[in-house]
């Protein structure tokens, strides 16, 4: 295992596509939900705790070894949204691009194969981790952290909201972030079907109203 592969991984800059979604903010914000860094501290907390715990979970799952095709379906289920479904299959798939670029593996070949337009982005993260040499909490660490930089990120942008606001944000969050890592790893122990399907039913709303925006600066 090696601990500098997490950060590579977890890297904003790693090009795997998430740069150009904004995880829900975008619509949040327009909807007056977020308006400062309190707001965004709430919103962020909230996503955490429901599709993140989900979305992690799903990565530790497949980090673990689990069977991806299964873990693929566990995802479908838990994302009724089909903006959202089609969002994970399309991060999923420049993942892929990327993880395969940098830790060539049987594995991920066989993911490509297998899911040619895209598997959901938790699945393919948690194979990467696996790639890299990295646990099941690792593929957890970092899903937990995206769920949480990418609106603040897309924050900064939508609101001009001091960068350094936003990052005390994310520092704030760093224990929830640990809490959901440890959560969605022990649940991953216990098989795909004791996975936890936390939903955010604003979320799954907002998605499907934002894919129909005629103008938006995110693409989620």
């Amino acid at each position: 295992m090696t601990r500098a592969a997490l950060l590579v991984l977890a890297d904003g800059r790693f090009p795997a596509g998430g740069h150009a979604h904004s995880g829900g903010a975008e619509p949040a914000v327009r909807a007056g939900r977020i308006r400062d860094a309190r707001d965004l501290e709430t919103f962020c907390r909230g996503r955490l705790h429901t599709s993140g715990l989900t979305a992690a979970a799903l990565a530790a799952a497949a980090a673990a070894g689990h069977d991806p095709a299964a873990l693929d379906e566990a995802a479908d289920a838990r994302t009724p949204s089909p903006a959202l479904r089609a969002t994970a299959r399309k991060l999923g798939r420049q993942l892929l691009r990327a993880a395969r670029a940098s830790w060539p593996s049987p594995e991920l070949d066989a993911l490509a194969r297998a899911f040619p337009r895209g598997a959901h982005q938790p699945v393919v993260l948690g194979l990467a981790a696996r790639a890299a040499g990295l646990g099941p909490e690792d593929a957890a660490h970092c899903v937990a952290y995206e769920t949480v930089s990418g609106p603040a990120t897309a924050a900064v942008r939508l609101l001009s909201l001091d960068p350094f606001q936003a990052t005390a944000v994310l520092a704030r969050l760093a224990p929830d972030m640990d809490d959901v890592a440890a959560r969605a790893a022990r649940a991953a122990g216990h098989g795909v079907d004791a996975l936890p399907a936390a939903s955010a039913p604003l979320l799954d709303i907002t998605a499907e109203q934002h894919a129909a925006w005629p103008v938006r600066l995110f693409a989620s």
